[in-house]
């Protein structure tokens, strides 16, 4: 297993093994504070996704944590407490780019949560594609209960999962939600046993990683593009992202394995 570190923070891992590189781990490694993202920490997530995004070996990125209670618990407010208003604005820019970090990562994403995923913790989660959680989870925007807002893509994230309604209860009420709610509500995307939600989060991403790259890709820019649009102009953005893959060696090298029944062997291209 292959590591980089970023900051203090956060480490980005990569197996070694058959298939390297293809499935990347983005880990947020802050145990003593679970996770709580400081100024630090969020330039380094930051980083870490500039560097994932560059990488055009990479094909999936899976958010873990290495706190065995908690996935992230938002904000640092002892840090912020320190705070002048001009050390808040001047950390502003820092905090928005790790969370567009996450967001804005051209390949699929997938987050692995256990126990507390809260405020910008579980903004984190929401910037990824898919959200896979134990049982032990337990996840919520409660910004408004210590007079701010959800301010990581929590008001845009959080309605496109639930409907506007759903998110305005959950957001006003700031109330927390253990897994099976969180799973019922559509929170969370698939809900497994307590401790497998890194396992079940890194074998999904690779069955997602075994697909073509520019497959991937293209589609995730589809699907991110196209929401929101009405029927007709988000045909035209499928339609441009089709013809961006249609043409590709991938495709070539897709129908040719399937034609004569063996894996594909992707050029990434």
């Amino acid at each position: 297993m292959g590591e980089e570190r970023f900051g203090e923070f956060v480490v980005v891992r990569r197996d070694e093994g058959e298939g390297a590189g293809h499935v990347a781990e983005l880990v947020l490694d802050r145990p003593k504070a679970m996770n709580a993202v400081s100024t630090g920490m969020a330039r380094s997530i930051a980083d870490a996704c500039a560097a994932l995004a560059a990488d055009r070996d990479v094909r999936v990125v899976v958010l873990t944590s290495t706190h065995e209670r908690a996935f992230c618990v938002g904000a640092d407010l002892k840090e912020r407490n320190s705070f002048t208003d001009l050390d808040l604005v001047r950390q502003r820019p820092l905090a928005r780019a790790a969370y567009t970090g996450v967001l804005d990562l051209p390949v699929p994403t997938i987050a692995a949560v256990h126990g507390f995923a809260l405020g910008g913790g579980f903004e984190l989660a929401l910037s990824c594609d898919l959200i896979v959680a134990d049982r032990t989870a337990v996840v919520g925007l409660p910004e408004v209960s210590v007079g701010v807002i959800p301010g990581g893509g929590g008001t845009q994230l959080l309605p496109r999962r639930v409907g506007a309604a759903r998110a305005a209860e959950l957001i006003f009420s700031a109330r927390r939600l253990e897994a099976a709610e969180a799973r019922e509500l559509g929170l969370v995307d698939e809900l497994v046993e307590e401790g497998r939600d890194r396992e079940e989060a890194l074998a999904l991403a690779a069955r997602i990683g075994a697909h073509s790259p520019v497959g991937l890709r293209a589609a995730k820019r589809a699907l991110r593009l196209g929401h929101g649009l009405d029927l007709r102009a988000g045909l035209e953005v499928e339609d441009a992202a089709w013809r961006s893959v249609a043409f590709s060696g991938d495709r070539a090298e897709g129908v040719a394995a399937f034609n004569e029944k063996r894996k594909p062997h992707w050029p990434g291209e």
